[in-house]
């Protein structure tokens, strides 16, 4: 999937008058809020995410080091779930964008760049 759409050529040149334009209207004010409701959900949570597993990991070291099976204990487990988190995030952003940003944000750049409404 291409992250830019395909044009011919580069985009017309934006005057300062469309940036305020588009910065003025309702769409680009509810693309803001789209964005939001993902973006500071994820990031607060993810933050929470690590900072419990670095308090655990300076605070509660005879619980990391529990042994679960073998040589694995709980600090290899929830170091490995820090980068498996990571990767749910960018993977639900990404879906979260392509359902529900991304069209509108499309059709939002075409009305200003190209004067279309869609």
């Amino acid at each position: 999937m291409a992250t830019t759409p395909t044009r011919d050529g580069p985009p017309p040149a934006v005057t300062d008058e469309q940036l305020a334009a588009m910065h003025d209207d309702p769409r680009f004010a509810e693309l803001k809020r789209r964005l939001f409701r993902f973006i500071v959900p994820a990031t607060v949570g993810f933050l929470a995410w690590y900072l419990l597993y670095v308090l655990l990991s300076a605070y509660a070291r005879d619980f990391m080091g529990t042994v679960l099976f073998g040589n694995i204990n709980v600090a290899l487990i929830l170091g490995l779930g820090q980068f498996l988190s990571t990767f749910a995030i960018a993977w639900g952003y990404s879906r979260y964008a392509a359902r529900n940003y991304d069209s509108a944000a499309i059709e939002l750049h075409d009305a200003i760049h190209y004067g279309e409404d869609r």
